[in-house]
C-alpha cells in the first residue's frame, strides 16, 4: 500500500497491496533474504508485526481497504450458507455499492489524481467501473488472471485501460502456462513511474494503488526474473515485485518527492498454501493460509515508509488492519472520514509518528460470520473450520501439514459458549488452547466479551453483493471490444444463487 504526493502542502498516497504471506519478505525472517528493497524499505521506516487484512480473501479485503469497513457492512459477503468465504469472479452480479464512499472518491475532492494499476476487483459491471468510484485512471483487469485460458465457453477477463478494454488475457496479455513467463509486472511498473512523473511534473498530489497479482496462481514473472529465486517460480515473482517496488521508491527519491509521499505496503491475505509449495508462499510460523481465520490466513506483511517522517528502523507492536489505510490516508490528506456511517479503521498516525499503542480490537470474519476476535495478545475463536470433508478429500487443503486437533476443523465447530482462547505471544500458531478452568482464561474472556457485545449490538449488515451468479454479465462485451474485434455474443439471463464451497 502507497500513498504518495506531489505538492509541497499536501501528501501523496501510494499503495502496494499484492498477495503474500507474512513470512515471504526476508525483513520478516525469510531465509533466502530474496527481497532486499523491501527490506530496505522496512529498514528506512517502520515494520508492523501484527497488521492484519479484513478477510482471508482477495475481493472483500479490497473493498474494505478502500472503504475503511469490515465486509459485512460494505456488502462484500454472502448470506447463501453460513460462514462461507465469496469474491467476485466474472459471474458475479453484485459488486461495490453506490452507497460506499471510495478512499480516492475523497481525496478527489481535495485535489488528488488517483490511479489504480493491477486488479480492481469490486465488480466488474459498468456501474461499478473504477473510474465511477473516484478512481481518475486505470490500467488493469476487473478480476484475476486464474482463467478461462482459452475463451471458448466463457470469456477471456479483459484489461483495461481507463474505460475501455485494450485486449484481453492469454490472448494480448500472454502468460505461459508451462514456464510462468509473463511481462505483466513489467507493463505495471513502468505505468506506475509514468503515472508518478507526470503527477510530479504537474505538482498534482496524487493516490496511486499498486494492486497486482503475480502472486496468484498461476504464477507469473518476466523472463529475466525466471530461474533466479532459490523459491522457484513463486520466489521469482516475489523478487520481481520487489525488484519493482525499489524501483518506484528510487523514482520517488529522484524526482525529489520522496518526503511528500507516504508508502504503504501490505497483504490482501495470507499466503495460499493450497497452491504451495511451487506456487505459494509462507505464512511463517501461524496457522493455516488463505481463505481461513487462522493467523496464517489474516496476518500480514505491512511496511510504512516516508523518509523525513517516520524514523528509520522502527518495528511497532500496533495491532493494525488494511481499513486502517482508508482513515490514515484521510488524516494525512487533511480529511475526516465519513460521519454518516460507522468505519472501522482507525488513524494510525499517532502509532507511525509517535510510537504510541492505540487500544483496538481485531475481528476475523468469514463472510456473514465473526469466526474470532483478538484482543491485545489474545485471540478467542467462537468458529472453527478450515475447509469441508469433501473438498478435503479432493486435495484442497487450507492447512497442509499443520492440523491441530479440536482446531483446525473440517466442520464448522460453534465455540460461542466456551471459546477457545489463545494467547498469540506465547503460542503463534494457535495450537495450544488455555485451558477453561484456569483464572487467566476467565478474567480475558470477561473483557473479550464485552468488546465482543459491542461490536454485535451495533453491527448494521450491509446488503449482500456476492449472492448472484449469472452467466449473461461476463465479461463477454466489454467497453472497446468492438474496436479491437474482441466482442462476444452473452447467453440469455439466468440470474442463480452462487455456491461459495468454502
Amino acid at each position: 500500500c502507497h500513498l504518495l504526493k506531489g505538492k509541497s502542502t499536501f501528501t501523496s498516497f501510494g499503495v502496494f497491496f499484492l498477495q503474500m504471506g507474512w513470512g515471504d519478505l526476508g525483513a520478516f525472517g525469510e531465509p533466502s533474504k530474496e527481497t532486499p528493497n523491501l527490506d530496505q524499505m522496512a529498514a528506512e521506516g517502520m515494520l508492523f508485526l501484527d497488521f492484519y487484512t479484513a478477510n482471508p480473501l482477495c475481493s472483500p479485503s479490497r473493498a474494505a481497504l478502500l472503504t475503511g469497513r469490515l465486509p459485512i457492512r460494505n456488502g462484500f459477503y454472502t448470506t447463501n450458507a453460513h460462514a462461507r468465504n465469496a469474491y467476485t469472479p466474472q459471474n458475479i452480479v453484485g459488486g461495490i455499492p453506490d452507497s460506499e464512499l471510495l478512499l480516492p472518491e475523497l481525496l478527489k475532492k481535495a485535489g488528488y489524481t488517483n490511479k489504480i494499476i493491477g486488479k480492481w476487483h469490486l465488480g466488474h459491471r459498468p456501474q461499478f467501473h473504477p473510474l465511477k468510484h473516484g478512481f481518475d485512471e486505470w490500467f488493469g483487469s476487473p478480476n484475476c488472471h486464474f482463467g478461462p485460458y482459452d475463451n471458448k465457453e466463457i470469456p477471456n477477463i479483459p484489461v483495461y485501460r481507463d474505460w475501455e478494454m485494450v485486449g484481453r488475457y492469454y490472448e494480448d496479455f500472454n502468460i505461459n502456462r508451462k514456464t510462468g513467463e509473463a511481462n505483466l509486472t513489467q507493463i505495471y511498473l513502468q505505468e506506475a513511474l509514468d503515472f508518478i512523473s507526470r503527477q510530479q511534473a504537474s505538482q498534482q498530489p496524487f493516490f496511486l494503488y499498486w494492486a497486482i497479482d503475480a502472486t496468484h496462481a498461476p504464477v507469473y514473472a518476466s523472463k529475466h526474473f525466471l530461474g533466479t529465486s532459490q523459491r522457484g517460480l513463486y520466489g521469482d515473482a516475489v523478487r520481481e515485485i520487489d525488484d519493482s517496488i525499489g524501483k518506484i521508491l528510487k523514482h520517488l527519491q529522484k524526482l525529489g518527492i520522496s518526503e511528500n509521499t507516504f508508502v504503504f505496503f501490505t497483504s490482501d491475505n495470507g499466503a495460499a498454501l493450497i497452491s504451495a509449495p511451487k506456487q505459494g508462499g509462507s505464512n511463517n510460523r501461524f496457522l493455516c493460509g488463505k481463505q481461513t481465520t487462522f493467523e496464517g490466513g489474516m496476518r500480514e506483511p505491512a511496511i510504512a515508509w516516508w523518509p523525513g517522517h517516520i524514523p528509520a528502523g522502527k518495528v511497532s507492536q500496533q495491532l493494525g488492519n488494511v481499513m486502517d489505510l482508508f482513515t490514515t490516508s484521510l488524516s494525512l490528506a487533511g480529511l475526516q472520514p465519513p460521519s454518516d456511517r460507522q468505519i472501522d479503521g482507525i488513524d494510525l498516525l499517532p502509532a507511525i509518528l509517535q510510537g504510541q499503542l492505540i487500544d483496538r480490537p481485531i475481528f476475523y470474519y468469514r463472510g456473514n460470520e465473526m469466526m474470532a476476535v483478538r484482543v491485545g495478545l489474545y485471540k478467542a475463536h467462537y468458529w472453527t473450520w478450515s475447509n469441508s470433508w469433501e473438498e478435503y478429500s479432493k486435495g484442497i487443503d487450507f492447512c497442509p501439514g499443520q492440523n491441530v486437533s479440536g482446531v483446525t476443523t473440517h466442520t464448522k465447530e460453534e465455540h460461542t459458549t466456551l471459546p477457545l482462547l489463545f494467547h498469540l505471544g506465547r503460542d503463534p500458531g494457535e495450537k495450544y488452547p488455555l485451558s477453561f478452568a484456569s483464572t487467566e482464561y476467565q478474567g480475558v474472556m470477561e473483557r473479550i466479551s464485552n468488546v465482543v457485545q459491542q461490536h454485535q449490538g451495533t453491527m448494521v449488515p450491509g446488503e449482500p453483493q456476492l449472492n448472484v451468479c449469472d452467466k449473461a454479465v461476463m465479461n463477454w462485451s466489454p467497453p472497446g471490444c468492438e474496436k479491437l474485434g474482441k466482442c462476444l455474443k452473452p447467453p440469455e439471463s439466468e440470474p442463480k444463487k452462487c455456491i461459495w464451497s468454502h
